[in-house]
C-alpha cells in the first residue's frame, strides 16, 4: 500500500470512547441559557475536513467510523457502536487541521468555512440514517453534533482515554 501524502489527507478525524458526553452548542447570552446536547454511551467523533475535501469522501468515512469496534463490553470485547448499542456525538474540530508554525499553530490547510459547513451537514446527516437504520426497540442509539464553526464547551466521561486518529 502506498504511504499517503499530507497533501493527499482529505479528512482527519479523532475517535473518543466515551460513558457520558455533554457539548454546549450555543453559549449563554443576555436573554438565554447555554444550550447544550448529550449522550450517554458510545462514541465522540470530533472531525475536521482539509481542501480537497469532497462529499464523496464522506460513505466511506461513515461507514467506517460507525462500524470500527471501539466501544467495549461488558465483558471487555470490542465492538462498534452500531453493535453496542451506542450513541454518537459528533464534534466539528477544525484545530485538528493545524500545522505548529513559529510558536504559534497555522490552519492554511483547511477546507474553507463554507465548503467544511456542508461537508459537515453531510457527515452528520449520513451518520444519522445510518444509525436510524440499525435501531430496534431495544436499541437506543442516538445522533447529536456541535455548531460548525463555533468554539464549544465539552464535557467528558470515559472508561479510559481510548483514543484513535484517522485520516481519510
Amino acid at each position: 500500500m502506498a504511504e499517503r501524502t499530507e497533501n493527499s489527507i482529505r479528512a482527519r478525524v479523532i475517535l473518543q470512547q466515551c460513558l457520558h458526553a455533554r457539548l454546549q452548542v450555543k453559549p449563554p447570552d443576555a436573554e438565554s441559557e447555554a444550550e447544550w446536547v448529550e449522550i450517554n454511551r458510545g462514541m465522540v467523533i470530533y472531525i475536521c475536513f482539509f481542501k480537497g475535501a469532497t462529499e464523496d469522501i464522506i460513505p466511506k468515512m461513515v461507514n467506517t467510523l460507525l462500524n470500527i469496534k471501539l466501544c467495549e463490553t461488558a465483558s471487555r470485547k470490542y465492538t462498534s457502536v452500531l453493535e453496542l448499542p451506542g450513541s454518537v456525538l459528533i464534534v466539528p474540530q477544525a484545530t485538528l487541521g493545524g500545522k505548529p508554525k513559529g510558536k504559534g499553530m497555522q490552519y492554511h490547510g483547511n477546507i474553507s468555512r463554507d465548503e467544511g459547513l456542508i461537508l459537515y451537514d453531510s457527515f452528520v446527516s449520513q451518520c444519522e440514517n445510518e444509525l436510524s437504520a440499525c435501531k430496534n426497540s431495544e436499541t437506543a442509539t442516538d445522533v447529536k453534533h456541535g455548531t460548525y464553526g463555533n468554539r464549544q464547551v465539552l464535557k467528558l466521561d470515559t472508561n479510559g482515554p481510548y483514543t484513535h486518529l484517522m485520516e481519510f
